[in-house]
């Protein structure tokens, strides 16, 4: 059976491009072999590609969101729509210093979407990241990034707003689950770093080696977590693209890492490696109130996959 998905990313995409003004298209259209507009990553409030959506009418601003839509879950769309609402939350917190606001999100496109065989597109602002390419009819996702700040708002002591609260407490409940031998070898630093470690790095040029716990030393409860926590990842993506990037990692072997304090409230920092798969999570400013979370494939990030693929099939 054919996937629907590409078609309905370039539908999506080509109907955007449809409801941009011209100027507004110009801003948002790159070239696809733009290899620097492309393979971008920045999830901190800083100048980027694309055209913002505040500048944007209603209807071009809900053809993004439904672009955006193609990529995501039910489940992780809401999570995403959360994290660009935090925005007023923060600029409230701050005093209103810094005109922080949920339209300040920007929307790139690579190639053409209704005739190149080759094209990309982009949704990113602060805290914000989904990066899919599209090559000869597949998708390749990644890199995706979510963070939140406040990572939680709370009513006495009950959240409020927690929109990456599964991805620390799934975790939290894996490492709950370790043996006392696993759990030393999972902790690998007793503070955690400042941020993630792959960071905003276009290429992840140096795999990072593996540490942690490997999970074939871990215990059926232990394992049966740590295959959730990568589930919970994936299904981020569209149940199609989740499956095929389950079924491409089944094979390979997992190792978990922790660092810092193992108990609420403090900064803390984890991270899942397997064959060309990298997760990572941390909550490490703010007190412990500020956390950023990406899903990438250090090796075929950008598409780096299908485009191989694309250029061995069209050198022969």
């Amino acid at each position: 059976m054919e996937d629907p998905l590409p078609e309905q990313m370039r539908a999506a995409a080509t109907a955007l491009l449809t409801a941009l003004d011209p100027a507004a298209r110009e801003s948002a259209v790159h070239s696809f072999d733009d290899e620097a507009a492309r393979r971008w990553l920045e999830y901190r409030p800083r100048p980027r590609p694309g055209v913002c959506l505040a500048e944007l009418d209603v209807t071009a601003r809900k053809a993004a969101h439904r672009l955006l839509a193609t990529a995501l879950s039910p489940s992780a769309y809401a999570q995403a729509m959360a994290i660009i609402s935090l925005e007023e939350v923060l600029d409230r917190a701050e005093g209103w210093q810094r005109g922080r606001h949920s339209a300040d999100y920007w929307v790139a496109v690579f190639g053409d979407p209704a005739r190149d065989d080759r094209w990309a597109w982009r949704l990113e602002g602060h805290h914000l990241s989904v990066n899919m390419t599209v090559v000869d009819g597949q998708v390749s996702p990644a890199p995706i990034f979510f963070g939140a700040n406040p990572a939680a708002v709370r009513y006495a002591g009950r959240p409020v707003s927690r929109p990456l609260g599964v991805e620390e407490d799934l975790a939290r409940a894996l490492l709950d689950a370790l043996g006392p031998a696993e759990r030393a070898a999972a902790i690998i630093a007793d503070e955690a770093p400042t941020d993630i470690i792959s960071a905003t790095r276009g290429r992840v040029d140096a795999p990072l080696e593996p540490l942690g716990v490997p999970a074939e030393r871990l215990g059926p409860t232990g394992r049966t977590l740590l295959h959730q926590v990568v589930a919970l990842y994936l299904d981020r993506l569209p149940p199609e693209l989740a499956i095929r990037e389950s079924t491409r990692l089944d094979a390979g072997p997992l190792h978990f890492a922790w660092a810092g304090p193992t108990h609420p409230g403090r900064r803390h920092y984890y991270r899942v490696q397997g064959d060309d798969l990298l997760i990572e999570y941390d909550n490490t400013t703010a007190d412990g109130n500020h956390a950023h979370t990406v899903l990438r494939r250090p090796a075929s990030d950008f598409g780096a996959d299908v485009l191989a693929t694309h250029h061995q099939t069209h050198h022969h």
